[in-house]
């Protein structure tokens, strides 16, 4: 049987934090081995008992999730960040893309989709709140980014396999390694998709694949 996931949950609330603590306890497959009360500690605490994934909350006193983030991150790339907020805000959500979160999940919505996201980041996917998708997608449509799909651009199916293999996480050595290519391959072919839809970056990249219904697929 595979070692349970090994999480820190980062929350200032203490009594939040206790209930997330027994929420993921209570899976079988997932452990917390520290708690932080602010971004700074839960940095300290990443680099001592390196968790799989870090719960990390946006709104905490003496560094805020989003710096704590962009800094694990750049720290450690291999730990995953789910971003845990009551922000309903769309710059929340680019933000912490950006800065390198995994999960965009929010404080209001059931448990089981914050025990979904920490699945599905540990196995180095991508998750984004069911009640964000569909902003997201409208956001792409309403030209947020431009996508030429209007102007009849076609993917080669090896450029539309690499962008949804980017989409739902993966990097270039992972997905040169499933596609049995070259890691240099994966990146013309990822250029080129992004050149042919418009889009600049990662955040435009997951942005397409919610519209595609990538993130979500079994």
């Amino acid at each position: 049987m595979a070692a349970p996931l090994r999480i820190l949950v980062a929350d200032d609330h203490a009594i939040l934090r206790q209930g997330l603590k027994l929420l993921i306890e209570s899976q079988p497959d997932m452990q917390v081995v520290a708690e932080a009360a602010d971004g700074k500690v839960a940095l300290e605490l990443a680099v001592e008992v390196k968790p799989d994934v870090v719960v990390m909350d946006i709104s905490m006193p003496h560094m805020n999730g989003l710096t704590a983030t962009r800094s694990l991150k750049q720290q450690q790339p291999n730990i995953t960040v789910v971003a845990l907020t009551r922000h309903e805000d769309d710059t929340y959500l680019q933000e912490l893309l950006r800065a390198g979160a995994s999960a965009y999940v929010l404080k209001q919505s059931a448990p089981t989709d914050l025990l979904k996201a920490i699945r599905a980041v540990a196995a180095g996917g991508i998750y984004l709140d069911p009640a964000m998708t569909s902003r997201v997608a409208d956001g792409l449509l309403s030209g947020t980014t431009h996508v030429a799909t209007e102007t009849g651009a076609k993917l080669t199916e090896r450029e539309s396999e690499v962008l949804r293999l980017v989409a739902v996480g993966h990097s270039n050595i992972e997905i040169a390694s499933q596609l049995d290519i070259s890691v240099k391959t994966v990146e013309v072919h990822k250029a080129n998709a992004m050149r042919k839809l418009g889009l600049t970056g990662r955040v435009d990249v997951i942005r397409y694949g919610v519209l595609q219904g990538w993130l979500y697929d079994t």
